[in-house]
């Protein structure tokens, strides 16, 4: 069912990030009212975001409370990750932990301590990326890590069908953000030029706005 935005207060976590940056951005021009849960509110856009509220994705105690100081709200937008590059066989421990608390673990405390706040009919977006689905020989924790939220999300989605929550799976394809170029580990291979952030972030606010419940890779396109 499509989503009047307009009045709407939406929560966008990683609002500092290229990508959350921009879709904080859309989702004000679309009239909606955007709080912020970041590590560091010194480079939020003052323009975009009317609140904010400090935590660290990885601190489940700190997110819940984050999520409480800015409730109600009508959407979660989760723009969050961390990547790393290399084989399994040369994959460390700290590596592997840092990759399942960020990009599978994060997104799921999120959706348990947001849900009770969402009004009926709102929604929760996760951006998994293609890797979910798509996975990468070289990036396979990272993969696992995509794969696991994106599993969570699908199964959730049904979860909350009853309040009519949609939870929204974004599998964009390599975008332009910057974060290949600040891994955990190893080094990122030769890519093809990825997408403009902007573009990635107009997709997914539109899809919001029409309602669709998954966003897969080839939306993207």
């Amino acid at each position: 069912m499509p989503r009047d935005l307009h009045g709407a207060h939406v929560v966008v976590v990683g609002a500092t990030g290229v990508l959350g940056a921009s879709i904080a951005k859309q989702l004000t021009a679309a009239g909606a009212r955007v709080s912020a849960i970041v590590r560091d509110h010194t480079q939020l856009d003052g323009a975009s975001v009317a609140q904010y509220a400090l935590a660290d994705v990885t601190d489940h105690v700190a997110m819940q409370t984050a999520f409480a100081s800015v409730a109600p709200f009508d959407g979660v937008v989760n723009a969050t990750g961390v990547v790393a590059f290399g084989n399994v066989a040369d994959l460390d421990a700290a590596t592997l932990s840092q990759l399942f608390a960020v990009n599978a673990i994060a997104p799921i405390v999120m959706l348990r301590e947001s849900a009770p706040h969402i009004t009926d009919g709102g929604f929760f977006v996760n951006l998994s990326g293609v890797v979910a689905t798509q996975p990468v020989a070289g990036m396979a924790a990272y993969s696992a890590s995509k794969a696991a939220a994106w599993a969570a999300m699908t199964a959730a989605a049904r979860e909350l069908r009853q309040r009519r929550i949609d939870v929204i799976d974004a599998r964009p394809p390599h975008t332009e953000t910057g974060l290949s170029t600040r891994p955990l580990a190893g080094l990122a291979p030769k890519m093809p030029q990825g997408l403009v952030p902007d573009a990635v972030a107009a997709r997914i606010v539109a899809g919001i706005m029409a309602g669709e419940r998954d966003l897969p890779t080839e939306s993207f396109s």
